[in-house]
């Protein structure tokens, strides 16, 4: 299985392409604030948030674009980082993308930037958590990425109005989100 982030890397970029993966690194690389108004969850623990999150909804971007049965999971690397391996279902069998995070000041707040691009980072903001843990909510560095993250495939009804009532207080466009499906879900990417 061939990732997107693998065929990036492997094929040779025409002159146009390189210019434009410099042009996005650059933005990368300055984007791990949080967006305005929103606020990191406080008293974090980012020990209890390893593990694996499935992708519950998100609002469309071209790096997830046409994926299903998305997931996330989180283990704690030797150095202190994180390693962020997502997966999801495409066109072309399982997609993978791996990657690292570190917490942006206090590991105690729910601020990480995750990086998939070597030194370039991305922000990942916890801004809601469920109180038992079981659903998050994920803003990148503007309102146009967001993502409804749970510990299992499915939230029952009453967790999903919880959540993105809670999405569209913090000002995201909640009618503009895609909820993929989970049949694959259960089986492991490779």
């Amino acid at each position: 299985m061939r990732t997107r982030l693998h065929r990036l890397r492997t094929r040779r970029p025409g002159a146009k392409r390189l210019g434009l993966l410099v042009v996005l690194a650059l933005l990368a690389g300055g984007c791990t604030s949080a967006p305005p108004g929103i606020t990191p969850v406080q008293n974090f623990d980012l020990e209890s948030y390893l593990g694996t999150w499935y992708e519950i909804a998100r609002l469309d971007h071209s790096f997830e674009r046409g994926l299903s049965d998305v997931r996330a999971d989180y283990a704690r690397l030797p150095d202190g980082a994180i390693s962020v391996r997502n997966s999801g279902h495409g066109a072309e069998g399982w997609e993978v993308a791996e990657g690292r995070a570190l917490p942006v000041g206090d590991p105690a707040v729910g601020h990480l930037k995750v990086s998939f691009f070597g030194p370039f980072y991305g922000a990942y903001v916890i801004f809601a958590l469920a109180q038992d843990a079981g659903w998050a909510l994920v803003s990148g560095p503007n309102r146009d990425f967001l993502w409804l993250l749970a510990r299992s495939p499915d939230l029952s009804p009453g967790e999903r109005r919880e959540a993105l009532a809670l999405a569209e207080a913090a000002g995201f466009e909640v009618a503009a989100l895609i909820f993929p499906s989970h049949d694959r879900s259960r089986e492991r990417a490779p």
